[in-house]
């Protein structure tokens, strides 16, 4: 590691992936109730606290927090893990496409900042008039941060 450069290590992480070729292969109320169903059983075993989600048509975005002790191999067992379940259950091949996007988030602000990105994706698309009608997100989830 360069002279002056630290390590900085986050449990709290905004995420966001897309499907393959940003094809809409989660516009379906199937596809994203089949995401959902398997995000839950992939935070549970990978013991990841789900803080927020969206899942759009073409891509998902996800604020997750990872036990420290977890934390340098975990993201990316879980958010492999998460896309090959959801890939094996899907009739499209490729599903996601295999990047994704990090960003370490280190203050509530931050947090809370992620969450109203999030919440708010699915109105600046046009698809629903107010976050809190968009089924697949967890606006409705009551939080404390």
């Amino acid at each position: 590691m360069p002279l002056g450069l630290a390590r900085h290590t986050a449990e709290v992480h905004f995420v966001t992936f897309s499907c393959d070729g940003r094809r809409p292969y989660l516009g379906t109320v199937a596809a994203k109730d089949l995401f959902l169903e398997t995000l839950r059983s992939a935070s549970q075993k990978y013991q990841v606290e789900v803080i927020g989600y969206v899942i759009m048509p073409e891509h998902v975005h996800l604020l997750i927090a990872i036990p420290k002790e977890k934390e340098e191999v975990a993201l990316w067992t879980f958010i492999q893990a998460l896309k090959v379940s959801v890939a094996k259950r899907s009739p499209q091949k490729p599903f996601c496409l295999p990047r994704y996007y990090d960003f370490n988030v280190l203050t509530t602000a931050k947090i809370r900042e992620k969450l109203d990105y999030m919440h708010n994706n699915p109105v600046v698309r046009g698809l629903v008039p107010l976050p809190e009608m968009w089924q697949w997100s967890s606006y409705n989830i009551p939080l404390v941060v």
